[in-house]
């Protein structure tokens, strides 16, 4: 019988990992896919064991790279769900960008997930599978980090470009857009200013942010059976925040947001 495989890209980080994690679920292999093989390795050792949990070395800004990886993916059986995670912010604001940042910001939070999708596309045409790439409310709204912001706009639109030409194959294609999430990015900010998640908490109708399983949760359920009927929305994972009012844009397009 056919594995059934997960693909994670950026799965080094505590998002990626949670996500790698919670697929296993109702996956025969997940691939652990980040540009740091050995932080990779780490992260699936710690998961489980190794045939079920196989770290790749991958740059998912490269081609070449990425046809390595659906190479190995497809010698370990059939890629069901493809999870476009990678993703980082440089400049904070728009004077600050420079054509550099705003070129690789781009590269890798938007043209990442459409060098991906192109590899495992025939995979995911045969398994009727599943694309879900990871957003951010700075996306949806004016949140600070302008090139970030502009590519995960454009991701947001090209999940929908997925859905719409790709329904016709049995794929479906989500986003998950998350709010501030309490990763280890956060928590050195924290061991910096011991108040950070109490000022960013204030923002957040739930009073809280949001934990790394939290949209875990959200991908595996658009990943899966119970969204079947589903397909080319941006689910926001924010704790209320893109609920809130405009003023809030305004206030964090000042300050370090994401």
């Amino acid at each position: 019988m056919t594995k059934s495989i997960a693909i994670v890209t950026g799965a080094a980080g505590d998002i990626g990992a949670a996500i790698a994690a919670k697929l296993a679920d109702d996956h025969d292999v997940v691939f652990l896919a980040d540009i740091d093989a050995a932080a990779a390795s780490a992260v699936a050792s710690k998961l489980g064991p190794a045939d079920r949990f196989v770290a790749a070395g991958c740059d998912v800004t490269s081609e070449a790279s990425i046809s390595e990886l659906a190479g190995r993916a497809a010698e370990a059986g059939l890629v069901r769900t493809l999870v476009n995670n990678a993703g980082a912010a440089r400049a904070t604001s728009l004077h600050e960008t420079t054509p550099e940042i705003w070129r690789a910001d781009n590269a890798l939070n938007l043209e990442a997930a459409f060098l991906c999708f192109r590899a495992f596309e025939p995979m995911l045409k045969a398994s009727k599978g599943s694309v879900v790439n990871i957003a951010s409310v700075n996306g949806m709204n004016v949140f600070g980090h302008p090139a970030y912001s502009a590519a995960k706009a454009g991701l947001l639109h090209f999940t929908r470009l997925v859905a719409v030409e790709y329904g016709k194959f049995g794929i479906r294609s989500n986003a998950v857009a998350p709010g501030t999430v309490k990763t280890q990015a956060w928590e050195k900010r924290a061991a910096a200013n011991p108040n950070v998640f109490e000022e960013a908490r204030r923002w957040y109708p739930l009073q809280r942010v949001v934990d790394p399983k939290d949209v875990a949760n959200a991908v595996a359920f658009l990943a899966g059976p119970l969204a079947a009927a589903i397909s080319g929305v941006c689910l926001p994972v924010d704790c209320g925040l893109t609920a809130g009012q405009a003023e809030l844009a305004r206030t964090f397009s000042q300050s370090e947001h994401y």
